[in-house]
């Protein structure tokens, strides 16, 4: 159904460019406002697999996939399918057993939030306890293989990826990840865990687990206040300045010191909480352990990179799968020149994104790497998924214009 109605959109595109005189290619048509719209609409109906593809596709050497189609996955997380409430009832008896209303004072039918995966509902315990509670959709774990397997057809069958470039490992990755994310005892065992991890660590607070309403398909939690970290563009600089240190050095602690990583960097996973200064995290379904490897690679990429050895740096590129043997030298030259701009602005000890022109000029350079063919090896799996944490950090001190001390934060660690 969906490759006829995109192939109906195509193949009018076609008929129009070539009536004014065009030579129309494929993938600039598949690529059309209409193509896209029944992409969209597709995608939709397997969001979590959508998602996860995209933001493995998207690495710091270049996006994969056109920006066109990494915008329509961007925005699936956002537009959010309701559980009716008869069948939130269901899914609610199947895990705690008919009647289970009578156990709360009050629960709210209407979902605050929704992601790719669950629902969240805001619910009172008879204490007075305010908790957040949330419902997986029924048959999504079931779904995840084969609404995996569309999103691959429907990517080759577009031929946006570029010549020689190997989709299966990222796909295998996904699959893995979004299995991982539908057990929401696991996600609980991630909470406690890191609860533990960032005991004392200033200006960070995490939800706790509500164990006596938590099952595989269910995640009970404290519900926790705070403004969405994004709306903080309007806060004064020094409170911006503030949020981002503490995210940059969140990330750094993550890789270097508890080798355990919350890897979905998405803006909806952050909270702000005025009254006390803190920085609420949400959201540890893509918590993984780090491999010492991978951790190790970046540890000399990051020494290299800042010391000016291209050589040890060219060595941890290629560990991190970054550079591969087949690369084209003008790629890997590329690429080099990408991690000095990166490197030059860390050295300089304070990074000011409001400032800086880095992300654009990172992007258009990625962007041309993309366009000459440039395809990543296969990188460690950990790889993939600290990338995907790094790029969306970036992303959120740039969007809150912040002054980031990278220099002291990375000095404990490279040395």
């Amino acid at each position: 159904m969906m490759g006829a109605r995109m192939a109906g959109s195509i193949v009018s595109a076609g008929a129009r460019q070539l009536m004014q005189g065009q030579r129309p290619s494929f993938r600039d048509l598949a690529l059309g406002p209409a193509p896209m719209r029944h992409m969209a609409n597709e995608l939709a109906n397997m969001r979590g697999a959508a998602m996860t593809v995209g933001q493995l596709l998207s690495m710091d050497t270049g996006d994969v996939l056109p920006a066109e189609v990494t915008e329509i996955l961007s925005r699936l997380r956002a537009d959010a399918h309701f559980l009716p409430p008869q069948q939130l009832r269901d899914v609610l008896d199947a895990e705690w057993g008919r009647g289970w209303y009578r156990r709360f004072k009050k629960f709210d039918v209407r979902p605050m939030a929704a992601a790719s995966i669950g629902q969240v509902h805001r619910a009172t315990l008879p204490s007075g306890q305010e908790v957040a509670v949330k419902v997986q959709y029924p048959g999504v774990a079931q779904s995840i293989d084969s609404d995996l397997a569309n999103v691959s057809a429907l990517i080759r069958r577009m031929g946006v990826l570029p010549k020689g470039f190997d989709i299966a490992p990222f796909l295998e990755e996904a699959r893995q990840q979004l299995h991982e994310e539908t057990d929401y005892r696991r996600e609980a065992g991630e909470l406690v865990a890191f609860a533990k991890l960032l005991d004392g660590f200033d200006g960070l607070r995490l939800p706790r687990v509500v164990q006596d309403f938590s099952t595989n398909r269910v995640l009970a939690m404290t519900f926790e206040t705070g403004l969405p970290i994004d709306t903080l563009v309007d806060a004064s600089q020094s409170v911006r300045d503030r949020v981002a240190t503490r995210l940059v050095r969140l990330v750094l602690a993550e890789m270097f010191d508890f080798g355990r990583m919350q890897t979905d960097p998405n803006f909806a996973n952050y909270l702000y909480d005025a009254e006390t200064d803190q920085v609420v995290l949400l959201d540890f379904g893509a918590s993984r352990e780090l491999s010492d490897t991978t951790v190790d690679a970046y540890r000399a990429a990051l020494r290299a990179g800042l010391s000016g050895d291209q050589e040890a740096l060219i060595a941890s590129l290629h560990g991190l799968g970054a550079l591969g043997g087949a690369v084209d030298p003008a790629h890997t030259q590329m690429i080099l020149q990408m991690a000095d701009l990166a490197f030059d602005a860390m050295r300089s000890g304070g990074l000011e994104f409001g400032r800086s022109d880095l992300p654009r000029r990172l992007q258009a350079m990625g962007e041309d790497l993309a366009r000459q063919g440039y395809a990543p090896d296969q990188a460690p799996p950990d790889a993939m998924f600290i990338q995907r944490k790094l790029g969306g950090t970036f992303l959120l001190c740039h969007r809150l214009r912040a002054t980031v001390p990278i220099g002291d934060l990375l000095a404990p660690y490279v040395g």
